[in-house]
């Protein structure tokens, strides 16, 4: 991608309506569009770190087993009359009436239809275990959205729904997704914690949900310092198994670590004091386990093995991916932009020519462009005709992790400025080494994915 050819919308000023980092840099950075209270239009480098997020999500909920499915942003309000949320949703519930005086809904969450989908196909409990998931815009009408993406209107979430024959196996379902969230999480460069949450109007008495500490946080988190050294790294973990799963959960969850809802402080006064911490934390998902509580209003029965009927059970599981964008900018930012980690940056690496019209250097640049490339890199390459400082100035803002430099000078001797964008410290090599060291960079990002 051609720097003079892309739709980069850059802002110089930071806009008065933004209250935090993340918000600010998004709106700097051209990547996003404010077209009413809460609702964005994504430009294209918003949209790449979307996508890039999308597909991690897509590539840990399918190793985790779990079946992807698309529902529609619309839902009748007949099935949510079905399981009583209706009228007990709130005013964040946006009704609507369409043409044939009928009662629709804008889908804040799934519960409902997927329970119809499930009881409308699935009969036996030889069909279970089943988790079906999907990534698809919901819309809750926020009182006062704010802080850009992170507390919109309209939004971008993964939402996935376990069946179960038995409690004991959704609460290995529950004790999977938390494994399969530790990994997603992972890959974008976050630690998020599960901490102890309310359920809120979905439900339920088990859940989780995962926060990202940040000082723009909404929520106030109480926890053991020990859980910020736990990382789930690259081990492989059998999602089968109960015993594998379960272990996890314990490591993860067995140390205090709360929101300020389910705060306990008689609890935590048990907690070493010097390892009790406050923080402020964004929340970026969350696990449920609830049982019977759709199931049985709407009629979601399989029949078991001793040939009687009988009510599944089940939970959700939800990420924030637009959501998470912000909490990215939010834990990776400085005075200059955005500072993306490698698995979730929009391009991989940018390509600065520092003299346009060289014939040296332009064909140096088209070189390592089309090499880079060819290696499966994506590759931001700034071929404008504009002085130096605004090109640096414009990659520092966007973000990438690597930027490759190069000008006539350097290459009189063969050599290129490899720059880190989060350490600052460069390093002039050749052309040939500056790829082979980005190529080892990128190995566990690439290895990932597959």
């Amino acid at each position: 991608m051609r720097l003079s050819r892309y739709f980069l919308p850059v802002l110089k000023e930071t806009p008065s309506e933004a209250q935090i980092a993340s918000h600010r840099l998004m709106l700097r950075a051209g990547m996003v569009k404010q077209q009413a209270a809460g609702i964005y239009s994504w430009l294209p480098l918003g949209q790449k770190v979307l996508r890039r997020i999308e597909q991690i999500v897509h590539e840990e909920q399918q190793r985790a087993g779990h079946i992807p499915v698309l529902m529609p942003t619309l839902q009748s309000a007949d099935l949510w009359r079905e399981s009583g949320r209706y009228d007990a949703y709130g005013d964040e519930l946006l009704r609507i009436t369409d043409r044939h005086k009928r009662d629709m809904l804008y889908g804040p969450t799934n519960e409902e239809m997927i329970t119809d989908i499930f009881r409308s196909n699935v009969n036996s409990y030889k069909d279970l275990p089943l988790t079906l998931y999907h990534i698809q815009w919901k819309f809750r009408d926020e009182m006062r959205p704010r802080f850009g993406v992170m507390r919109g209107r309209e939004f971008l979430m993964k939402d996935g729904y376990n069946f179960d024959l038995t409690k004991e196996d959704a609460l290995h379902a529950y004790n999977r997704h938390l494994v399969s969230y530790l990994r997603t999480y992972e890959r974008m460069g976050l630690q998020a914690i599960p901490m102890r949450a309310d359920s809120g109007p979905i439900g339920g008495d088990d859940t989780h949900e995962f926060l990202v500490l940040a000082d723009t946080g909404e929520s106030e988190v109480f926890y053991d310092s020990e859980i910020t050294d736990l990382r789930f790294g690259d081990r492989e973990i059998d999602y089968d198994s109960v015993e594998q799963c379960q272990a996890v959960l314990e490591e993860f969850t067995s140390r205090y670590a709360r929101t300020d809802e389910t705060h306990d402080e008689a609890v935590f006064a048990k907690v070493p004091e010097e390892r009790r911490r406050t923080a402020r934390g964004i929340e970026v998902g969350q696990i449920f386990y609830f049982g019977t509580k759709y199931s049985e209003p709407m009629g979601a029965t399989v029949v078991g093995p001793d040939g009687q009927r009988t009510p599944v059970h089940m939970g959700s599981h939800g990420i924030g991916v637009s959501r998470l964008v912000g909490a990215i900018i939010e834990a990776n930012h400085d005075d200059k932009g955005i500072i993306w980690p490698e698995g979730v940056t929009p391009f991989h690496v940018g390509i600065v020519n520092l003299k346009q019209g060289d014939a040296s250097v332009d064909s140096a640049c088209e070189a390592l462009y089309r090499e880079l490339t060819a290696k499966g890199f994506e590759v931001l390459y700034d071929d404008r005709d504009e002085r130096a400082g605004a090109k640096f100035a414009t990659m520092d803002l966007i973000g990438l992790p690597w930027r490759i430099t190069v000008g006539p000078r350097g290459l009189q001797n063969n050599k290129v400025e490899l720059t880190s964008r989060r350490s600052g410290e460069s390093e002039e090599i050749s052309p040939a080494d500056a790829m082979a060291r980005l190529e080892k960079i990128y190995q566990p990002v690439f290895d990932a994915a597959k």
